[in-house]
């Protein structure tokens, strides 16, 4: 199906309507999705009826945003214009101490490209995702916090704690931690 990129639905529900995008076609896409994943056939006129009569706003192009940022701190420690304490480096990834450590072992680990968030990441980013996490993982066996555990965070937007528009993965260990955090 070709179309317009609609965004998330209530319900998380991503939804593609038809270039003509009219409500009979938007209920179409909307019962092709009800039929595989078992939505309720009475949310699904609802839904498509709501959808319809809202403006959401079209998906951004990504390659722009993954330029280097001049005011982004995380771009500038790439570049090496600020300095950092580095725990790891290769071609993709970029892992440094924490400035404000909350736990003994507290290390930042950074995609080099800028990426604003988690909620940027497309499937296009497989590699680099499992580059993050092997670099997180050996970096919790040489600090020595492997056997007994350790946190991953990624806090994303404002209401999620980000305070650096650039993806970083929070790598916290040497101390138990509690659930629910926050």
């Amino acid at each position: 199906m070709s179309g317009r990129w609609l965004g998330h639905a209530a319900d998380h529900v991503l939804v593609a309507a038809p270039a003509s995008g009219s409500v009979a076609s938007l209920e179409n896409a909307i019962g092709r999705v009800a039929i595989d994943d078992a939505i309720p056939s009475h949310a699904i006129a609802s839904s498509a009826a709501s959808l319809a009569s809202h403006h959401l706003p079209e998906r951004k192009p990504l390659a722009s945003d993954r330029d280097p940022q001049p005011d982004c701190l995380f771009c500038r420690i790439v570049r090496g214009e600020l300095p950092a304490t580095k725990v790891a480096e290769d071609d993709l990834v970029l892992a440094f101490k924490d400035i404000a450590p909350r736990s003994p072992t507290h290390v930042l680990v950074i995609p080099k490209v800028h990426i604003a968030s988690a909620a940027d990441l497309t499937d296009d980013d497989a590699v680099l995702l499992g580059r993050l996490f092997a670099t997180l993982a050996r970096i919790a066996r040489e600090a020595g916090i492997a056997d007994d555990g350790y946190r991953i965070v990624s806090n994303v937007g404002r209401w999620g704690g980000q305070t650096v528009d650039h993806l970083h993965l929070h790598l916290m260990g040497g101390r138990a931690f509690d659930w629910p955090p926050g």
